[in-house]
């Protein structure tokens, strides 16, 4: 273009072109603001590749302070902690003992930003409740813990020892009222009836009341709305502590360091019962995500706020992901269901 002199100008020096500028090719132009606008902080985070600023969402299938809870917290704590992923939004989504946020998990199909715990109470309120949101049909991640279930029952209770229980229950089945935090199927309604069949009672004579989790489970033990409580031992840990509640045998082949009482071997009864839990996600996600998942949930196993966490709760270290996980929770599915059709209630 051509430079033109002021017209106020006396002076008329010979006209001057101008050499035109170079164009910048489109790319390195792009790159440079891309690059001004990350150093100005303009809205621009972290790259999705970093981890520690991938957030996710972990929906809990009953009430706060149930075992579900307690697992998923402990987990999701020691994620952030690590900087292993980002900040976890954490739903608790009650209702029919897990099947709804079962149900919320299935139709969220293909959403690569949602896990959920789960465990084998989930696995039997899928079949006592009908539902068509089956553990088979979602994506299994990892299987985190294990857990023994414990009796217990209030400071007061006459019961001092799994002795008396077990001269109470075999006198009159139906007068020993058992609550446990979980519905029929899942692991607190289990241990005792596959208790008392091994006692020699009944099962089918069993006067059991489900609770939604540890919480509400705690309310009628100190409430003295039921006689004996069973259940993971996690969940009443500041009860045990301060003496409201005793614990009469947990069910594991060894004892807890976390309580004082023996096992159920040792009180003579050839049962050995656990729980476990671990994580799902939604159904047609990609194998791209799945790989994700395992990796972050394999990371989380390793870390010392997550061992911390297996031992301040009492949970065994029961890891496992993939194949051996799907398998797994096949073969637990064809355990709750034959259990649940020999009560007569599936």
């Amino acid at each position: 273009m051509l430079v033109h002199v002021s017209p106020t100008s006396h002076h008329h020096p010979p006209p001057r072109r101008v050499r035109p500028r170079r164009a910048r090719p489109l790319v390195a132009v792009v790159a440079a603001l891309c690059a001004v606008t990350a150093l100005a902080g303009c809205g621009v985070t972290r790259g999705s590749d970093d981890p520690s600023n991938r957030r996710l969402q972990m929906m809990i299938p009953n009430s706060p302070g149930g075992g579900y809870d307690l697992t998923g917290r402990a987990a999701a704590k020691a994620l952030e902690d690590n900087d292993l992923t980002g900040r976890f939004e954490i739903t608790n989504v009650l209702g029919a003992s897990g099947t709804v946020a079962m149900q919320r998990l299935a139709n969220s199909a293909g959403a690569d930003d949602l896990v959920m715990t789960m465990g084998l109470g989930v696995v039997g309120a899928v079949y006592t409740n009908k539902s068509d949101a089956r553990v088979s049909d979602m994506t299994p991640i990892a299987r985190v813990v294990e857990e023994q279930e414990g009796i217990l029952v209030p400071a007061d209770s006459p019961f001092q020892d799994v002795g008396d229980l077990v001269e109470a229950w075999r006198a009159d089945p139906g007068s020993v009222v058992v609550g446990g935090g979980s519905s029929p199927g899942g692991p607190d309604h289990l241990f005792p009836h596959q208790l008392a069949a091994e006692l020699g009672i009944d099962p089918r004579e069993v006067t059991y009341v489900p609770y939604d989790g540890g919480g509400p489970l705690t309310t009628a033990l100190l409430g003295e709305k039921i006689d004996v409580g069973t259940s993971g031992l996690g969940e009443f840990e500041g009860q045990i502590a301060d003496g409201s509640l005793r614990v009469l045998a947990v069910s594991g082949a060894e004892r807890l360091d976390t309580v004082d009482a023996p096992t159920l071997t040792e009180e003579g009864i050839d049962m050995v019962f656990t729980n476990w839990r671990g994580v799902l996600a939604p159904p047609d996600i990609s194998e791209e995500q799945r790989e994700y998942l395992t990796d972050l949930f394999t990371e989380l196993h390793a870390t010392d706020e997550w061992q911390d966490a297996l031992a301040r709760n009492g949970w065994s270290d029961n890891f496992a992901t993939g194949d051996e996980f799907a398998t797994f929770l096949e073969e637990q599915d064809a355990r709750v269901e034959d259990t649940l059709k020999e009560l007569g209630i599936a």
